[in-house]
């Protein structure tokens, strides 16, 4: 059997500053932008060379989702960014305005730094080490 994840939802406030903000500064591709009517809109944003994964960006309709923009992993890092060039992209990040929580840190598994997106949720970017 094989399976894979292929969407993540991700609440957001509002379609294009959300757009904006994956797109531009943080390099994903629009995959998908189709409008389903009465103000929803199928959202799908990716970085490019990935594995398949990506976002789907729904707007919060309701006060409850309201509340959980830029909150939906109480506080944790809950999105992990790969890269196959952590200081290309943490200073094409950076430059960007992307806010990172810390300093780029080196672990046994590799470099890495949380960053929060537009609306707070944390994510790490992270480049693993090689191993033989």
């Amino acid at each position: 059997m094989k399976r894979a994840i292929a969407l993540i939802t991700v609440v957001v406030r509002d379609y294009g500053e959300a757009i904006d903000f994956y797109t531009r500064a943080l390099a994903f591709d629009l995959v998908e932008d189709t409008d389903l009517g009465e103000g929803k809109r199928w959202v799908c944003v990716a970085p490019p060379g990935g594995n398949g994964a990506a976002l789907l960006l729904a707007k919060a309709a309701t006060e409850a989702q309201r509340a959980r923009v830029g909150d939906q992993t109480g506080g944790r890092v809950g999105f992990f960014l790969h890269t196959d060039d952590f200081e290309r992209d943490h200073a094409r990040m950076v430059q960007c305005g992307v806010q990172f929580v810390e300093a780029p840190r080196r672990e046994r598994y590799g470099t890495v730094a949380v960053f929060e997106d537009l609306y707070g949720n944390r994510w790490d970017l992270l480049e693993h080490v090689l191993r033989d």
